[in-house]
């Protein structure tokens, strides 16, 4: 399979004249982070490997960047009534670290199962915490009644074309850093981060594949690929905490579209993934953000010939904010 979607403006909720905007936007808050390589894990792979590591951006995660583009797009009045969301990880802390940056009020709706280093996080940056149950549902409700107590302007997580556009310009930095990077393997959740790396990426070389990597407990995002339509589970289960959310209506098209396929891997890979970037890379990671390492390293992905052309292989390394305890647990635990 050949990565040659071709991006047509006014199709989604983002663009590449609007990823460039919020570069142009972010570029005195948010840090240009590095790409790594390791000769080892290049041998491990079979491939190239280029890691572009968001896990070194403010607040721990690429999540910054869209949440910065979110907070300065607003207007000085609209600013002024502060900004609330619903999120359990780290788009909480982002949305809070932006909006402390611009001297606005962040409420954070945030479910009680949420992971306590990310909410230390929301904290440290002076987001003002509201708990809700797990449930979105609930997540929803609890949100929906400060909204209307405070006025303050909601930024979606994911599916936001400010967020999308956030986003995006991790593939404007690393397709200048990494120019003959012919792949690249992106977390799926929500879909936020992977519609901008794909909406730009593909507007800059529509051969660039855009592979997403997804958890076998929360592999929503391969089912409704399959299916053509947005698939939402009951329940999911999965040590990558960051990646349990459902498509938005404004990410789903992105990846129905533009990302050429998902690859599924189970939670133990993700762990190996994670003590592969600790022992090699020498990069303290979440879940979430060893898992395109995980990916290119599994089975399904090494042994399918459509992927034989991928040499020089970009990974987003998304996010560093690892909850020791869950970690710990889970490798006692034999996950």
């Amino acid at each position: 399979m050949e990565g040659k979607a071709q991006v047509s403006s006014n199709m989604y909720a983002a663009d590449l004249s609007s990823i460039k905007a919020a570069q142009d936007r972010i570029s005195s808050h948010a840090h240009i982070t590095p790409v790594l390589s390791s000769h080892t894990l290049d041998s491990l792979s079979g491939r190239k490997l280029y890691f572009k590591c968001e896990c070194f951006q403010k607040g721990g995660a690429f999540k910054f960047r869209g949440a910065c583009n979110a907070v300065f797009s607003l207007t000085d009045d609209e600013a002024a009534r502060g900004v609330i969301t619903h999120s359990s990880g780290n788009h909480a802390a982002a949305l809070s670290l932006a909006a402390k940056l611009r001297g606005i009020p962040a409420h954070i709706v945030i479910p009680k199962n949420a992971p306590k280093c990310k909410v230390e996080n929301v904290v440290r940056y002076g987001g003002q915490v509201i708990w809700s149950e797990a449930t979105m549902q609930s997540r929803e409700d609890v949100a929906a009644k400060v909204l209307k107590d405070t006025g303050a302007v909601l930024i979606h997580p994911y599916n936001d074309g400010r967020i999308i556009s956030g986003q995006g310009t991790i593939s404007l930095e690393l397709l200048e850093q990494i120019p003959h990077i012919d792949t690249i393997i992106v977390p799926i959740s929500g879909g936020g981060l992977i519609s901008g790396v794909a909406l730009a990426a593909k507007s800059i070389n529509p051969s660039v594949r855009v592979l997403a990597a997804e958890p076998k407990g929360a592999d929503d995002a391969a089912q409704s690929k399959k299916a053509g339509t947005i698939i939402t589970l009951p329940e999911t289960k999965t040590i990558a905490d960051g990646l349990r959310a459902s498509l938005g209506s404004f990410t789903w098209p992105v990846v129905r579209d533009l990302v050429d396929d998902i690859i599924v891997v189970e939670d133990r890979e993700i762990i190996e993934a994670m003590r592969l970037c600790y022992e090699v890379l020498k990069v303290a990671v979440e879940p979430s953000g060893a898992i395109g390492l995980a990916a290119v390293l599994s089975e399904s992905f090494r042994n399918n010939p459509s992927w034989d052309g991928c040499k020089n292989v970009g990974i987003i390394v998304s996010g560093g904010n690892v909850d020791l305890d869950v970690m710990w647990k889970s490798l006692n635990n034999g996950v």
